[in-house]
This record gives structure tokens, sequence and C-alpha cells, in this order.
């Protein structure tokens, strides 16, 4: 079993990705943190830790800052930034200090266990042992390459459902197709398509704005706020 601390400040959000955790095969969950205090004792006292996964703002301190007197201590701990911070001078030093990942929130169980599987592949890569090719390195390399948007339908880019689900997450109120499409650049009925997709998969909720005439309008806001 791969050992996981969860940090977070909010102590309901420390428990639901607590619980995110516990749903991934291979994976158990360690101990809970709410502070850079916590997070460090943590890293000490318990019997193993084999991964953190490490929220930026705690009320004592910075993700980042914890990650440094980890390896300051001599903690080699792997650490994924799990965290609402979005600068890239964040997101930058973050992969400066070794962060392996970085998932912005808010994000739904889907996004998380695709980081967590993409974790546990490559420690069965790494686990391995001996030297490696050009392609072992490759595959070392890539293997936490995990898409945000794991089991797209056939016909759907990546891309595009990254593009779409951020327009979504940033936005301040309920959407159309068509306003999804004026601020990513697509086309509205691109924008439907994988707005539906968002829709179907629990992300996005749908709602029915009625006008004076002709058939509502179908208004979509972003389901999963942890």
């Amino acid at each position: 079993m791969i050992e996981v601390l969860v940090v977070d400040d909010d102590t309901r959000v420390a428990r639901v990705n607590a619980a995110y955790v516990g749903k991934v095969p291979g994976f158990h969950v360690a101990g809970q943190a709410h502070s850079a205090m916590e997070a460090l004792r943590g890293v000490e006292v318990l019997p193993r830790v084999d991964l953190v996964l490490l929220d930026h703002y705690l009320p004592d301190g910075t993700g980042l800052e914890v990650v440094q007197e980890m390896r300051r201590r001599g903690h080699q701990t792997d650490v994924i930034m799990v965290t609402a911070a979005r600068d890239v001078s964040t997101v930058q030093a973050a992969m400066r200090q070794g962060a392996l990942q970085y998932l912005v929130k808010p994000f739904a169980f889907a996004g998380l266990r695709a980081k967590l599987e993409a974790y546990a592949e490559l420690r069965r890569t790494l686990d391995g042992g001996g030297e490696a090719e050009q392609a072992e390195v490759d595959r070392i390399f890539g293997a936490l390459s995990a898409p945000t948007e794991p089991g797209l339908p056939k016909g759907h880019s990546p891309t595009t459902a990254e593009l779409v689900r951020r327009c979504l997450m940033q936005a301040d109120g309920a959407l159309s197709a068509q306003e999804i499409a004026d601020r990513t650049g697509v086309s509205r009925q691109t924008a439907q398509r994988y707005l539906k997709l968002l829709e179907r998969t629990g992300r996005a909720t749908l709602t029915l704005r009625y006008g004076d005439a002709g058939r509502p309008e179908h208004r979509y806001t972003w389901a999963t706020r942890t």
C-alpha cells in the first residue's frame, strides 16, 4: 500500500480528499494534517509516509515552505500539490522544489484518481531498478502525464475538454454554450458537446432559463466545489 498524508487547512476538505484517496486501490491514508507544523510532524512521526497531498495555503506557512523544510531535514517523501494557488510563479516554484504533480482546486474524484494512478505507475516503474535505456527513461518521465479528463469518449480532444472545464470552473455563475464558445474560441456546437459530457459525468450541473418565448436556454455551472 502507498501511505498518504493529506494536508489541508480546511478540515472538511481534508476529509473529502482523504475519502477520495481511500477509494483508489493501492492507497491508504496514513494521516491528516491542517497546518505546516502538523504536516512536518506527520512526516516525522508516522510509521511511513510515501506521498504527501499538500495544500499551499496553510495557517502557519505555505506548502512550498513545508517542502523546503522536509528536504532540509532529509525527508525525500514525494509530494503532489493540491491547492487553489494558480499563479505561475507558485507552480514553477513547486516544480523546482520537486513536487511531482500539481492539482488545482476545485477538482473531482476522477482528477485526483488520475494523478494517484499515474504516481503508482511511476513507483512501479522505478521499483524495477537497474539501468535505463532511452525508452525506459521516456516511460519514467511520461508516467505522470496522465490526462486531467480520463476516459474521454472517442472523438473528444483532451485539450478542448480542459479548455471548457477551466472556463466553467472559473465562471462566477451559470454559462450557456454560446458564452463558453465566446470565452474559449471554440464553436457553440463544440462547447455544447463538451458541456453535455461534463453534465453526464457529474462534473457540471444543468439548469434551464425560460424566456418570454421559444425553447428554454440551457445553462451550466461547475458541480464540484471541494
